[in-house]
């Protein structure tokens, strides 16, 4: 062994040595502290509470409606318009409603197209027809400041309900 590797074997088990030493102690504080507390005198403990018996229920509704069912989900949903199971989705079907802008108009033809730019920049133009927007919604009108566009809502319950809707032109 080299004479560094023995001053730093003998520095290790000294240092070893005083926590040994510092760990231990009086425990004196602590004893007293435990006899004092077995010396007061015990507190009374209240009684439990008294459990009632559960009472039963008896059901009696079995022949009424259901109040977790709609009305009549038959009756209500078949009444109100209805967005069409068949026919291809146009691409602007994709994007929500408030993230189409209006940038313009074009006049062709005595057909006035509106033209809608998307979030990634592409501009599109739709004529009355055409479907825009998430909740089936077709275009209606087209004016010099807004596209007009009902849309088709679920109500919740099975059905739809017809909602207007506005684009307007961009400044």
């Amino acid at each position: 062994m080299s004479s560094t590797s023995r001053w730093l074997t003998r520095g290790a088990a000294l240092a070893l040595v005083l926590a040994i030493a510092g760990c231990g102690g009086s425990n004196d504080d602590l004893a007293e502290y435990i006899d004092q507390v077995k010396a007061r005198p015990g507190g009374r403990i209240e009684p439990l509470p008294q459990i009632k018996p559960y009472e039963t229920f008896n059901y009696e509704a079995q022949a009424l409606r259901s109040p977790f069912m709609p009305d009549s989900p038959k009756g209500r949903a078949a009444a109100g318009p209805r967005p069409e199971a068949n026919r291809p989705k146009e691409y602007l079907e994709q994007f929500p409603l408030d993230t189409l802008k209006m940038v313009g108009t074009l006049q062709r033809d005595n057909n006035r197209y509106a033209l809608l730019q998307t979030q990634d920049g592409l501009v599109h133009r739709v004529v009355p027809g055409n479907y825009v927007g998430q909740n089936d919604g077709r275009v209606v009108a087209v004016s010099d400041g807004e596209v007009q566009v009902d849309e088709l809502v679920p109500d919740g319950i099975g059905g739809f309900y017809k909602r207007s809707a506005a684009i307007g032109l961009s400044d």
